[in-house]
C-alpha cells in the first residue's frame, strides 16, 4: 500500500515510518507545521522535517495551520494524496488517534497506529537498540529541568526518566525529540547551532542542522 505517514521529526513518528517500510509499504510523509499551543502535533524544530525527509529520500508534503484549523488543514492536505491509509506514531493518546481516525473515516482511508499500546519499556529498548539517535527538544515535567534540553536519549537516560512518575516515552506530552539519525536515513542530521529557553518549570531546544554523511 501507499501510504502517508504523519511526520514530526520525533521518535514516534521516525520509527513508525522505519517500521512501515519495513513491512513493505510505500510511504510519503505529511507535517502540519503548527502553531506553539499546538496540543495535537508536535512543536518544536517541525521546520526541520524537510531535511529530515531529504534524510530519508522520501516525498514531504507540508501544511502551516492555526490552532483552530489544525485538523481541517491537515484533511485538506491528505484528501490532495493519493495513498490508501494514514500512518501516526501515537501510542496511548486516544485524543490524536481518535482524531486521526475521524479524518481517514471521512476520506474513507485506513488509520494505521503501528505503536499504539506498545509496552514502553520494549519500545524504547527496541529504539535503543536499532540505533535511533534521539534527543530531548523540549521537557515539560516535574524532574525534568534545562539539563535534559539536547540531551541524547540514551540508555542512561532512559533509566532516569523510569525513576519519574511520567510516561516513559513522553505521550503526555513531558517531553519531545528530534531524531538525528535512523539505521534506513540515507545521511544525518548534524547541529550547527542549538539556543535554548527556559521558563523555570519547562523548556524548549531550537536547533539549525545541516546534512551530513553517514560513515
Amino acid at each position: 500500500m501507499r501510504l502517508a505517514c504523519l511526520f514530526s521529526g520525533g521518535k514516534d513518528s521516525t520509527f513508525a515510518v522505519w517500521y512501515m517500510l519495513s513491512q513493505g509499504h510505500e510511504v510519503e510523509l505529511v507535517s502540519v507545521i503548527p502553531e506553539p499551543e499546538s496540543m495535537m502535533f508536535h512543536v518544536p524544530n517541525a521546520s526541520l522535517t524537510s531535511l529530515l525527509a531529504k534524510a530519508m529520500g522520501l516525498p514531504l508534503s507540508t501544511v502551516k495551520a492555526a490552532h483552530e484549523h489544525e485538523l481541517t488543514a491537515l484533511q485538506s492536505l491528505l484528501s490532495s494524496l493519493k495513498v490508501d491509509g494514514v500512518v501516526s506514531g501515537a501510542l496511548a493518546s486516544d485524543y490524536q488517534k481518535t482524531r486521526i481516525e475521524r479524518i481517514c473515516h471521512s476520506l474513507k482511508l485506513r488509520s494505521f497506529a503501528p505503536l499504539w499500546h506498545i509496552d514502553p519499556s520494549v519500545y524504547m529498548s527496541t529504539l535503543l537498540s536499532a540505533n535511533f539517535k534521539v534527543i530531548f527538544s523540549a521537557v515539560a515535567s516535574d524532574g525534568l529541568d534545562a539539563a535534559w534540553l539536547g540531551r541524547e536519549l540514551d540508555a542512561r537516560a532512559v533509566a532516569d526518566l523510569k525513576k519519574l512518575p511520567l510516561h516513559l516515552c513522553g505521550e503526555g506530552g513531558e517531553y519531545e525529540t528530534l531524531v538525528l539519525d535512523a539505521p534506513f536515513f540515507r545521511k544525518r542530521l548534524k547541529i550547527t547551532k542549538a539556543d535554548a529557553s527556559w521558563d523555570g518549570a519547562s523548556g524548549e531546544l531550537y536547533v539549525k542542522a545541516v546534512l551530513e554523511d553517514k560513515p
